[in-house]
């Protein structure tokens, strides 16, 4: 009877380590920078020759993605954050790349723009994706601001193995910012103004991440000016 015992006894040991190991082990945003980040890098989806999602009901992913992260990063700019963009014209970048870039920058995010797509038209709504625990609060503050635009549907914030996510040594999410399979949210990708208030909302919700609540378009000494001490 004791040699079954001890087998299982092992069998228990190796089990509770394989858990714990798991449970403590994080891939992507390895370096939780989200209360001192001063630069964020900006990624738009797709471009060149990969177009990325292209329906009828809106222009291709590729378009609407570069417009609204550019739209990102002239607000979060006006807010005292420095910005890096992956690409800032319709060229291809590889994944790698993207990520390379990213890790490059010290004390940073990353913001990866995306719409999206299915075969059912009658999906739609918003999603933000993120890979690390230090990502999850800044991919549910994002989609929470998302929720105030009209008829605004929730997917929720939830992890993925994206590679630009899970290959991130720092906080990354990717944000999806609609469907353009569907008739409505096509059509509202294809406004500038709505996608303006898109980038307003993700920027809106990165500031108040780095500086808390409040200050977003305030006066302009309402943001207080970046740590030196944290470049």
């Amino acid at each position: 009877m004791r040699m079954p015992r001890l087998s299982l006894l092992v069998g228990a040991a190796a089990l509770a380590f394989c858990l714990t190991s798991c449970s403590t082990t994080e891939t992507g945003g390895s370096k939780n920078t989200l209360r001192t980040f001063n630069t964020v890098v900006v990624d738009a989806g797709h471009g060149g020759r990969d177009n990325g999602a292209t329906r009828r009901y809106g222009p291709p992913e590729k378009i609407v993605a570069l417009d609204v992260a550019q739209r990102l990063r002239k607000k979060l700019n006006d807010s005292q954050l420095h910005t890096v963009m992956t690409r800032n014209s319709d060229v291809f970048i590889p994944l790698d790349e993207r990520v390379a870039i990213g890790n490059r920058q010290s004390n940073s995010i990353f913001v990866s723009i995306h719409f999206n797509d299915a075969t059912r038209r009658g999906v739609h709504g918003f999603e933000v994706y993120y890979s690390s625990a230090s990502a999850a609060d800044l991919a549910q503050r994002i989609q929470k601001k998302l929720m105030r635009l009209p008829k605004a549907v929730n997917r929720g914030a939830k992890p993925a193995r994206f590679r630009v996510l899970r290959n991130a040594h720092f906080p990354s999410v990717l944000v999806e910012c609609g469907f353009l399979s569907n008739r409505g949210e096509g059509e509202q990708a294809g406004n500038a103004n709505f996608r303006d208030k898109l980038a307003d909302c993700i920027s809106e919700a990165i500031v108040e991440e780095r500086f808390g609540s409040g200050v977003y378009n305030g006066p302009p000494n309402s943001v207080p000016p970046v740590d030196s001490t944290s470049r």
